[in-house]
């Protein structure tokens, strides 16, 4: 199951306090204070994992509780510190602050770790207030509370090629012909009910990633059909390809359709890299192909790219279009912030 909301409680550990005690020594009556310190308690770490690909563990744990700091003991001992706990999520997480919105971290890299609880400080033992003028101090400091955040985690894909059309538009169709993804594929609108991230096998054992993006239909931006539940895994992709399905009345209407709600989800979307295919070319005449091949659209540069992944017509021509776009451009993750 694809989950790529969720909602957690984060709670570090309390330090432990620190120790009142005094030297017991043999011939010595009056020993100085040897009371411990108090040990931190433990920190809590998100990790970006690449092995990961989903917030669906979060379903069923919500709650994240990192061990206290264990309280000093006697003869200067201090004492041990919390455990830290590490939080693996999928590279490509938002952690933002439920309270604000604010977005705190943006894990793009694997391997990539953040604090976002600090354990509080162990509690200084007796032993450290000794002073001159007081020699056998009977007092020691309390360790310090954790932190407790409630954080929300929103996963965005990270892919190279984002698909972007209206329900039953040929993504899913595409996806399985070119990758080993294999979505649900059926006749009716909203077959896809989560994205699906597949990898392109190019030649020269070169490859890329295509993330098939749920159907967008009009008024997405606002919430409708599916709208923002999956709007925002656009926004990593490096190029945008359009699928539009070349049997309908007015391709360049559906695309004018689908570009508004790209920018008005997100003007910076429509600043990214777009390419239009028109889809499904086995239901039509050579001739009507070649009309489209020799037809214009604002805001795209060149003709539309035709293709059927029922018959694999036109396949070689779009992988070979796409791998040229992103190896003409100097892309990298780190500008998909």
């Amino acid at each position: 199951m694809f989950i790529d909301y969720a909602k957690i409680t984060v709670r570090s550990g309390k330090g432990g306090d620190g120790a009142v005690a005094f030297r017991r020594e043999k011939y010595v009556p009056k020993g100085g204070p040897a009371g411990g310190n108090g040990g931190d308690g433990g920190n809590i770490y998100i990790v970006a994992d690449k092995n990961i690909n989903t917030l669906l563990d979060f379903k069923y744990k919500k709650i994240f509780v990192a061990q206290n700091g264990e309280r000093g003991g006697s003869s200067l001992k201090d004492g041990k510190s919390g455990e830290d706990v590490f939080i693996k999520v999928p590279v490509g997480t938002v952690i933002k602050s439920e309270e604000t919105d604010e977005i705190l971290f943006d894990l793009i890299k694997d391997g990539q770790t953040v604090l976002v609880a600090k354990g509080g400080k162990g509690g200084r033992g007796n032993a450290n207030f000794a002073t001159p003028t007081r020699q056998t101090p009977r007092f020691a400091e309390k360790g310090r509370e954790g932190e407790e955040k409630k954080l929300i985690l929103e996963l965005k894909l990270i892919a190279d090629v984002g698909l972007v059309g209206f329900p039953n538009a040929g993504k899913s169709t595409l996806i399985s012909r070119i990758s080993a993804a294999r979505p649900k594929i059926a006749d009716y609108p909203f077959t896809t009910l989560e994205p699906v991230l597949g990898i392109v096998k190019f030649k020269d054992h070169h490859s890329f990633t295509v993330a098939d993006i749920p159907g967008i239909i009009e008024g997405a931006h606002q919430g409708k059909g599916l709208g923002l539940k999956f709007l925002r895994h656009i926004e990593r992709t490096r190029i945008i390809l359009f699928l539009i399905d070349i049997t309908s009345e007015d391709y360049k209407k559906d695309f004018k359709v689908l570009y508004n709600e790209l920018k008005s989800y997100s003007p910076k979307l429509v600043e990214k890299k777009m390419l239009l295919s028109l889809s499904k070319a086995d239901l039509v005449s050579e001739k009507v192909i070649e009309k489209f091949s020799n037809s214009k659209i604002k805001n795209i540069q060149g003709p539309p790219i035709i293709f059927s992944a029922v018959s694999g017509y036109g396949i070689d021509n779009l992988l070979e279009t796409l791998w040229k776009e992103l190896s003409s451009n100097n892309y990298t993750h780190s500008d998909l912030k």
